[in-house]
């Protein structure tokens, strides 16, 4: 993978430490909201982290567990029926979800991340966020509202605000108080949410406040994560959820590389950093950490706190783990509501961050608003799993509209000083000329019905070429466009026309001979691409014209 570790800057370490600080109230937040055990949402910042950081190509990108990989993986384990609290179900899903990363990345299938849509991620996250502050609401306020619609929750929330729990509440609105007076100092704005869990934390030990703690839901030990062998019992319930897992891991990081540059002024690669992250997963799942992923939230803290190298990272994990190691048993004093406020402030980030996305795909066009809304209620109503595909396959019928309304047909005019004009293609062709056209659009299978009506009637073709210019067109085209190829070159050829082929690339050539249209239109008339852009244009205009004027002579 060509990997640099280099050396570490001083900032690198103090970065690491507050990178790691943060990961204890966000990790067993983001573990708790998925309904895990919260230990297992510290452990998946130490041993992922650390190797995450290691091998990727985003090297400031720090891998640990993200509120929406952790919804995702309660939903999958919910759905296959096992125990979210078992540390081999947890095990057996990371690992899937590491080794589906892995073969990914191997693979160099990262481009498939750029087919997911703008409209559909923005829809995802937004329903991302609102599960992230209703799977909060409890511990906020000691009160669960009803329903499994999210959107119907909240309302229930709100409507029931007289039975929140008054300690609760005022615990909760402490830390948000808190929070907020902290962001206003510049130099703590990336330590808040710390500053505010350890001041409520402490006030509430103080003052001997009745409300829930961290250690009422799961005993916190001073102690490494320890080994745990997956249950290969559940492979066959967990695998397809893993590819979930996986997919809205990789989503979400991919969107780290183009937003943190790397320092060094090396490329990133969306192909490295699944290798890297799949194996953070594998060996994070073997050392009791829920699946995990490049995190935007804790790479902007790390960032923020003055991160440099790769090292922040693998620093932010060696820190926690001696973090809880000496200090673990205090992490069971946090109060609940403490962290039920901060995810409720997280969530709501979120949402404001998006409204710039939420605004450009309304006014971008009806289908995208469609895509995004769909994959919001999606996202809010149906496990994220089936929500996932959902997006992914309105990612798909997304692309394929835009790519089919943006192909069609040219025509090429040649004007002065060797200089080509791009005008509407011809209504029909006239007979004895040669018109140049090319063909515009990414030969999707879609495009066949818009190309065959844009195509000039060939009724007075006879003694006429027709020159189009593929340069542009995929090496290995649909079978759909080379039918369509085929229909008009015997269309033309039934009225005493000839279609060439103009720009053609070496693989195309190939397929056109494979299957026999090279052969059907004549050798001279499938000209190959050139390193000049024009050239094969020209040489194809040329031999049209030579046709041309032999089929007048023998009209005479």
């Amino acid at each position: 993978m060509n990997l640099k570790l280099g050396r570490p800057k001083g900032s690198d370490v103090s970065a690491g430490l507050v990178t790691g600080l943060f990961s204890i109230p966000e990790g067993m937040a983001y573990a708790a909201i998925g309904g895990f055990n919260p230990v297992t949402g510290i452990y998946a910042g130490v041993v992922p982290t650390v190797l995450g950081s290691f091998f990727a190509r985003t090297v400031l990108m720090v891998t640990t567990l993200t509120s929406a990989i952790a919804l995702t993986s309660q939903s999958v384990m919910s759905g296959a029926g096992v125990d979210p609290k078992d540390g081999g179900n947890i095990a057996t899903l990371a690992v899937l979800a590491g080794l589906i990363m892995l073969a990914l990345g191997l693979l160099k299938l990262g481009a498939v991340m750029s087919f997911v849509s703008n409209a559909v991620m923005t829809g995802f996250s937004t329903g991302i966020a609102l599960q992230i502050i209703t799977g909060s609401l409890k511990d906020a306020t000691g009160y669960k509202p009803d329903g499994h619609n999210k959107l119907w929750q909240l309302g229930n929330w709100l409507w029931s605000a007289p039975d929140w729990q008054l300690a609760a509440t005022l615990t909760a609105l402490a830390t948000v108080a808190v929070w907020a007076v902290v962001r206003l100092v510049k130099r703590l704005e990336a330590v808040s949410v710390l500053v505010a869990l350890v001041v409520v934390s402490l006030a509430i030990g103080i003052l001997g406040t009745d409300v829930e703690m961290a250690g009422d839901i799961a005993q916190i030990p001073a102690a490494l994560p320890s080994f745990t062998a997956p249950d290969f019992g559940v492979v066959g319930a967990l695998l397809p959820g893993a590819f979930a897992v996986a997919l809205v891991a990789l989503a979400q990081a991919a969107s780290i590389g183009p937003t943190v540059p790397n320092p060094d002024g090396t490329k990133s690669s969306v192909d490295g950093d699944f290798i890297a992250q799949g194996i953070a997963n594998v060996g994070g799942g073997l050392f009791g950490g829920l699946p995990t992923g490049g995190s935007m939230s804790r790479t902007g803290v790390a960032v923020s706190a003055g991160a440099r190298t790769r090292w922040t990272g693998i620093f932010a994990g060696l820190w926690l783990a001696l973090l809880v190691l000496t200090l673990g048993s205090l992490a069971e004093q946090i109060p609940m509501p403490v962290i039920g406020g901060l995810i409720i402030v997280i969530g709501v980030e979120l949402i404001l961050g998006r409204v710039k996305d939420i605004k450009l795909v309304l006014r971008t066009s009806p289908l995208s608003t469609v895509a995004m809304i769909a994959t919001f209620l999606a996202t809010t109503q149906l496990p994220l799993q089936q929500a996932i595909i959902i997006g992914a396959v309105l990612s798909l019928l997304l692309y394929c509209v835009q790519a089919a309304r943006q192909s069609g047909l040219r025509t090429l005019e040649p004007g002065p000083d060797a200089t080509w004009h791009v005008a509407p293609p011809p209504a029909a062709i006239a007979p004895g000329t040669v018109t140049v056209l090319y063909y515009a659009g990414t030969s999707l299978f879609a495009e066949a019905p818009r190309i065959d009506e844009q195509w000039p009637d060939t009724s007075g073709a006879r003694g006429s070429a027709v020159v189009l210019a593929v340069r542009g067109v995929p090496e290995v085209p649909s079978s759909a466009v080379l039918k369509m190829l085929r229909r008009y070159a015997n269309d033309l050829r039934a009225h005493g026309g000839r279609l060439y082929l103009a720009g053609v690339e070496p693989k195309l050539a190939q397929v056109l001979a494979k299957t026999g249209l090279t052969e059907e239109l004549g050798e001279d008339a499938v000209v190959e691409a050139t390193p000049e852009i024009f050239g094969a244009q020209r040489e194809a205009v040329a031999r049209a014209g030579q046709w041309v004027a032999e089929q007048r002579s023998q009209s005479l």
